[in-house]
């Protein structure tokens, strides 16, 4: 059967700016070319050409790869691509399906071995081109970094943002909330007594119900806030200090008056540990007025910098079921704690961060990893009964589990914003969640039941071997395991619900 070809325009503009050519433009350029034949029209209007993620683009690819294309005509060369290697895919997908290649701007002739040389030099120059423009961008971000502008974002807490001008330029200055800055010098001010530890504030906050963007203060989100050095004064201690771990001070010490907060950009240079090191780190006088005195925020950081006892992680990686086990109650994750007898517990994350939830009661290690161990083992053997038959695929079943990935990651996404969010984003971002779990819950329970029929006998042979030899499988491939068949653990010492992914 023969299949008509058709004459195709592509056009592609990322920005609309005066100084840029506009879709419409293109396409004119593109008709005259065509001398008025017919055509079809494929157009990706805020896409960059860096990649080939565009969906017009993606669409006349399919196209081609259904043989009903005969030539694709652009504007110009990088309006189909900025990339050597998606340009060099793309001419090799063209020369397959036998479709020809017009830049009506730049007259190339893909039929010959000079056209194609000649697009492949003018596709060096537009991927240096783009990088050149990625490099100016780069410049002009450290540029304002020196000058003390705020660079995007929402301020911190205790802060809002308001319009100022710095020299001659429109940008934003920070200006302290009064009853947030009291509980932000609260904060610095008990930590900065040497016995007092990241559990007492919090336990202290929960208890005088004193909340942080409407929600109870955790300690990996105070650990982040006494590092900031946004709320301290820009004195001389405070420069020597730096100055003394290697930032790149940018003011001159005469600068360093005490009037003034500032600002820590990471520098380009910077390997390390941002919260660890402050090593080639940007510090720059800023416009705002600081909240806690260099004192204050000084001995903040020499105790935080001592302390090794926090990593502020919430995964318990001493157990096989990190990531996997949560508090019954509040779900938040487990973690595993040690009594002075020696005996290891699963605890609530957050009844540790500051006594929010009741907790999940009393939990010993082994006795929860022992009696996860032996409902894997039932559950692979009810499997091995229910399956029977030989081997099967299933798309729909790889279609679910890609959705599900998504959700999670989804998921994942919006529990990091939870923290420093203002109401209305917690608001949006916990009916979010709660949509987003309940479409998991559904595609966990899909995916079960489509795994009986889809899991191949190599995966419940290696699974079957894993759990035979446990006690001497090493603790990665136990996670392996535990990841393969379980989704989620939510436990008290009353109850144990696990979610099986098969």
């Amino acid at each position: 059967m023969n299949i008509s070809r058709m004459d195709v325009i592509y056009a592609r503009q990322s920005v609309d700016r005066k100084d840029s050519i506009s879709i419409e433009s293109q396409i004119d350029f593109c008709k005259y070319e065509l001398r008025g034949g017919s055509h079809k029209v494929f157009k990706d209007k805020g896409y960059s050409g860096k990649n080939t993620d565009r969906p017009e683009f993606q669409k006349l690819l399919v196209e081609i790869k259904k043989g009903t294309v005969k030539r694709v005509v652009v504007y110009k060369l990088d309006r189909i691509s900025r990339s050597i290697l998606d340009f060099a895919n793309m001419m090799e997908l063209f020369q397959q399906y036998d479709v020809e290649f017009v830049s009506s701007t730049e007259k190339f002739d893909t039929s010959t071995p000079m056209g194609r040389a000649m697009l492949n030099i003018c596709i060096v120059f537009a991927q240096l081109e783009r990088e050149t423009i990625q490099k100016r961008v780069t410049d002009a971000y450290y540029s304002r970094c020196t000058k003390g502008f705020h660079m995007s974002g929402q301020a911190p807490y205790g802060y809002r943002l308001e319009p100022t001008v710095v020299e001659g330029i429109r940008t934003k200055m920070m200006v302290a909330e009064p009853e947030a800055a009291e509980q932000i010098r609260l904060m610095f001010e008990m930590y900065a007594e040497p016995e007092t530890s990241f559990g007492d504030i919090t336990r202290y906050f929960e208890e005088q119900n004193i909340r942080v963007y409407d929600k109870s203060l955790a300690r990996g989100y105070l650990s982040q806030l006494l590092r900031n050095p946004v709320y301290a004064q820009a004195d001389l201690e405070l420069y020597e200090f730096f100055k003394s771990q290697g930032a790149a001070i940018i003011n001159d010490p005469a600068d360093f008056a005490g009037t003034n907060g500032c600002y820590l950009y990471q520098g380009r240079d910077v390997k390390e540990d941002k919260d660890k090191s402050l090593k080639d780190q940007i510090l720059v006088i800023a416009p705002h007025e600081p909240i806690v005195s260099s004192d204050v925020w000084l001995r903040c950081r020499k105790k935080l910098m001592n302390n090794t006892a926090f990593q502020g992680g919430r995964k318990a990686q001493n157990t096989w079921l990190a990531g996997k086990v949560k508090c019954g109650n509040c779900g938040y994750a487990l973690k595993v704690t040690h009594n002075p007898a020696g005996y290891e517990y699963l605890r609530c994350n957050k009844r540790a961060d500051n006594g929010g939830c009741k907790g999940c009661g009393t939990i010993r290690k082994n006795e929860f990893e022992q009696f996860v161990f032996t409902a894997m083992c039932e559950k692979l053997r009810e499997f091995k009964l229910l399956r029977g038959g030989e081997e099967k695929v299933n798309p729909k079943l790889t279609a679910l589990q890609v959705e599900l990935a998504q959700v999670e990651n989804e998921i994942e996404k919006l529990l990091d914003t939870l923290t420093g969010a203002n109401a209305t984003l917690l608001a949006y971002a916990n009916s979010k969640i709660e949509a987003l779990d309940t479409n998991r819950q559904a595609l966990t329970k899909q995916i079960a039941e489509l795994s009986v029929e889809t899991v191949s006998p190599k995966q419940i042979e290696l699974l079957s071997g894993y759990l035979d030899d446990w006690e001497n499988v090493c603790f990665d491939d136990k996670r392996k395991v535990v990841d393969g068949l379980i989704s989620q653990i939510r436990a008290t010492n009353d109850y144990v619900q696990i979610e099986w992914k098969i």
